[in-house]
């Protein structure tokens, strides 16, 4: 493959983890400032109940897996590279996240909230990944 025609692909590559990454973020922060608005969560800075950081860890997987599968949709091949690559920046920002915040106190929640966020970041790209991979296999699929 010459140069040329590999350099668009590298760019919708990117776009498409970009647009995944933002897909989690938007939506992780929307339900977080809904949650807050409607009193579910406390106001910023007071410590959570572990029921309400368990609600958290719930959606921020879902989210964690609907950020993957856009990454995944939007690729211009191989989806679950793309989807996993997304885990990656996840586990990553998570656990920079968790030694960031370890002893800052009870008002950023309970030790175990991080950890979970670190090790669901990868099966929840995978199964991102494993969404998209199923609906191109289901697509070409002979009826």
């Amino acid at each position: 493959m010459s140069e040329t025609n590999s350099r668009p692909r590298i760019g919708r590559s990117i776009a498409a983890v970009v647009a995944g990454v933002l897909a989690g973020i938007v939506l992780t922060i929307g339900t977080d400032v809904a949650l807050s608005k409607l009193g579910v969560f406390p106001p910023l800075g007071e410590q959570m109940a572990d029921s309400l950081l368990f609600l958290a860890a719930i959606y921020r997987c879902v989210y964690g897996v609907a950020g993957s599968y856009v990454a995944a949709r939007l690729a211009p091949n191989q989806p679950m590279m793309h989807a996993l690559v997304l885990g990656m920046l996840g586990l990553v920002a998570n656990g920079l996240g968790a030694v960031t915040m370890w002893d800052k106190g009870p008002a950023v929640g309970a030790h175990w909230y991080p950890i979970v966020l670190v090790i669901t970041a990868i099966p929840c790209a995978w199964f991102g990944g494993k969404l998209r991979e199923r609906q191109l296999h289901t697509a070409s699929a002979p009826v």
